[in-house]
């Protein structure tokens, strides 16, 4: 069903393609059918990088500087996270509590962080309690996402709402959840469920 033609033959390509068969040519992009990823497998995490056909090389060499990041554990936690599934919902009937708790688990940091080895994830997600409400200050100095810091960034990812003072810019915005709640003004000082944000404009 799949053809990989090695030498570039565009005639060999044609010919393959009229029997059918779904072709690859090695660094021909303009006559492949489908492109092969470069693959990093933690079973059952599967991590693919693609160029689209652009350069086999930069999808390799951003395999091999990823790879090392990701530790051996990780498939262990992800199939922790599924056996516990059905326990959480059971302790955690609520939607919206059974996610924030969840991903204060797997936050930078957290106690089952992606990035770091766990030996017993499983215990781990056994005895999680509901991420407590809260609410976080943060100052905005620049438009440049990139000027962000890392908690910065991770606390954007993880807000249920933002409170917005200033003319804080879309480029900033747009690295919070799309599902997150935006609202003009402070906060009021009693949290609402979840986290909160305190995003004030002031550019230096």
């Amino acid at each position: 069903m799949l053809a990989v033609v090695a030498d570039g033959d565009a005639a060999a390509a044609e010919r393959l393609r009229g029997r059918g068969l779904l072709v690859n040519v090695i660094d021909r992009p303009e006559l492949c059918d489908f492109t092969l990823p470069a693959i990093i497998d933690r079973d059952p995490v599967l991590i693919a990088i693609g160029t689209g056909g652009a350069s086999a090389g930069l999808a390799a060499a951003l395999r091999q500087r990823l790879e090392p990041l990701l530790p051996a554990s990780l498939g262990k936690l992800a199939s922790a996270l599924l056996a516990a599934r059905d326990g959480l919902r059971s302790r955690l009937p609520d939607l919206d509590v059974r996610r924030r708790t969840i991903g204060s688990l797997l936050a930078a940091g957290g106690p089952l962080d992606p990035l770091a080895e766990h030996a017993d994830p499983a215990a781990a997600i056994a005895t999680a309690e509901a991420a407590p409400s809260r609410i976080e200050r943060i100052a905005i100095a620049s438009a440049d996402p990139d000027a962000l810091t890392l908690r910065a960034a991770r606390l954007l990812g993880l807000a249920d709402r933002l409170h917005i003072e200033g003319a804080v810019p879309p480029t900033i915005l747009d690295r919070t959840r799309a599902d997150a709640q935006r609202i003009a003004g402070a906060p009021p000082r009693v949290p609402a469920p979840g986290l909160t944000l305190h995003l004030i404009w002031n550019p230096e």
